[in-house]
């Protein structure tokens, strides 16, 4: 089968490679739609950083292998042991590895597990026509979701994650820096939960338009309109009750410490490269917060898919596919250079 073989930092190659088949517990996926992740263009451009070169605990592979962690498809074969998926069905991967013996899976957050691993970075993924995950990976969708939103659970599921832990609700207010999918995801999942007033702020022409056709009101240019400014007099001085960091620079974070009111929460769900200045005087004087927020758990993907299956998110203007042969140019170099905004691989 095609699949797309990471070797190296610059170095992905699609190539013909086995076709994997199914052990006790597993399930087999014939993929139809696997996302790029902001993860997979720091891999590609700036790794290995997650793809291990020794073999993982959990897994046992290294590099090279597969790419792909957002990703739907249909069932096609079942391993023994498995009873709740059968052949068929369609399904989105959660594609998290854990131990469930470290402190954090024994409390139950095993997005945070010590060892934690993930189908497509740390085994060979979704970027290709067939991939082998444990049943407990797989999401059942229902029908009304097409194998398009099904591709995008995963990340719209990290964005999920990341507003149920600023613990934002209806009638609240909110601003979101950085309109890429995860920025998107998180206004997808805001007004989810009942928050209207969100401030998006985003530099760049084209995520602003993007963001702007899917329904958001308030969308401003930093380079041009002050976010902390346009922020206070928005609430009247009071500051936002959350704000999200999806950018991942110094300058989003700084302004996110200072929109936030007294004893709310900045919540931290992009990619770091770089140690960053804070200044933590903005959260002694009101008592604030900073987050972190790494991946979802499985509470997260069953509240998406549920949003999904009511029509609640919209791929319009966003979302583009590139066969699996133009994953490099049209992909992986196409994000970089911001010709696209979220793309989808086609095995």
């Amino acid at each position: 089968m095609r699949a797309a073989v990471y070797r190296g930092r610059e170095d992905v190659v699609v190539q013909d490679v086995a076709e994997p088949s199914c052990s006790y517990g597993q399930v087999k996926v014939k993929v139809e739609h696997n996302g790029i992740c902001g993860s997979d263009l720091h891999e590609y451009y700036a790794g290995p950083i997650f793809v291990p070169t020794e073999p993982h605990p959990l897994t046992g592979q290294q590099l090279p292998l597969t790419l792909g962690h957002e990703f739907a498809g249909t069932v096609v074969e079942v391993g023994e042991g498995v009873q709740d998926i059968s052949v068929g069905d369609h399904v989105a991967i959660e594609p998290v590895y854990r131990c469930g013996e470290c402190p954090p899976c024994r409390s139950g957050y095993y997005n945070i597990c010590q060892q934690i691993g993930f189908h497509g970075l740390m085994a060979s993924g979704g970027m290709a026509e067939y991939t082998v995950v444990p049943a407990a990976m797989a999401h059942r969708l229902p029908e009304s979701i097409s194998p398009e939103l099904g591709a995008l659970v995963e990340p719209m599921s990290v964005a999920y994650h990341a507003v149920r832990l600023s613990e934002a609700r209806d009638g609240d207010t909110a601003v979101v820096f950085g309109a890429g999918p995860i920025g998107i995801g998180a206004w997808f999942a805001l007004r989810g939960v009942g928050v209207e007033d969100i401030t998006i702020v985003e530099p760049s022409p084209v995520r602003r338009d993007a963001i702007s056709t899917l329904g958001a009101t308030d969308v401003i240019d930093p380079t041009a309109t002050d976010p902390v400014r346009h922020v206070l007099q928005r609430t009247g001085g009071r500051g936002v009750d959350a704000a999200f960091d999806a950018a991942g620079v110094e300058s989003s974070v700084a302004a996110g410490l200072s929109c936030l009111g007294a004893r709310k929460r900045l919540i931290a769900v992009a990619i770091y490269e770089h140690p960053l200045t804070t200044n933590l005087l903005e959260l002694v004087m009101r008592e604030a917060m900073v987050q972190g927020s790494l991946c979802y758990t499985s509470d997260d993907y069953r509240a998406v898919i549920d949003l999904m299956a009511r029509g609640h998110y919209d791929t319009t203007g966003w979302v583009t596919h590139v066969p699996i042969d133009q994953v490099v140019e049209e992909g992986f170099a196409a994000l970089r250079a911001g010709r696209k905004m979220k793309v989808l691989v086609d095995p």
